[in-house]
């Protein structure tokens, strides 16, 4: 019986909705003359944004710019927030914003707390997906790579990637001692089934 590597998690990898260096996240803002407020809320979900993750704004689904798709929507800061649902493909910042000082806005309801949402593209690729190479979360069926220091990082299992897959993510489970005896590394994925079990890839 192959017993299971008494290794350290490698990397903190993905806590939440932070993901791994270069994967996806911009800021969002609503277009010019947007109606905000409790009847029309900024990037609710179900909601479709533009083109970009560095810079987005809201638009109709059904227009010729809508690209992704709110499948999430958090208040608060994206760091220490609720995670995103696993296929989330990229993460949008909603910075805090208040209208110019109005009257009759006594509720405040024209205004944008600060929070994230959380997006699946409308058509592929979809790098959320598992094994995809990228996203915000690193789920069961995500590859890894050695990248220094003790760290590793999500890279496409199919080797379209820049680097070549070393581990995989074969299953999240509750603790260590749940992973299966070919596990060579835990990875902490966060959750209510914080550990991942990863083997040799190939």
């Amino acid at each position: 019986m192959v017993a299971v590597a008494a290794v350290a998690v490698l990397a903190a990898l993905l806590t939440g909705c932070r993901g791994p260096a270069g994967a996806p996240a911009g800021d969002a803002r609503p277009a010019p003359g947007r109606p905000a407020g409790r009847d029309a809320p900024f990037l609710a979900v179900g909601a479709c944004s533009s083109f970009g993750t560095a810079s987005s704004t809201e638009v109709p689904c059904a227009g010729e710019r809508a690209a992704a798709r709110v499948v999430a929507r958090h208040d608060g800061a994206v760091t220490g927030g609720p995670p995103c649902p696993p296929t989330t493909d990229f993460v949008l910042r909603i910075s805090a914003q208040r209208p110019a000082h109005d009257p009759g806005d006594e509720d405040g309801d024209g205004a944008i707390p600060q929070g994230y949402a959380c997006m699946r593209n409308l058509e592929p690729p979809h790098p959320g997906d598992p094994g995809a190479g990228g996203g915000p979360r690193t789920i069961p069926g995500d590859c890894l790579y050695d990248s220094g220091r003790g760290r590793v990082r999500e890279t496409a299992c199919d080797g379209s990637g820049r680097r070549a897959p070393r581990y995989r993510i074969t299953e999240a489970t509750t603790s260590r001692r749940a992973c299966p005896a070919s596990t060579v590394l835990y990875v902490r994925l966060g959750g209510d089934r914080p550990v991942g079990c990863a083997r040799r890839a190939g």
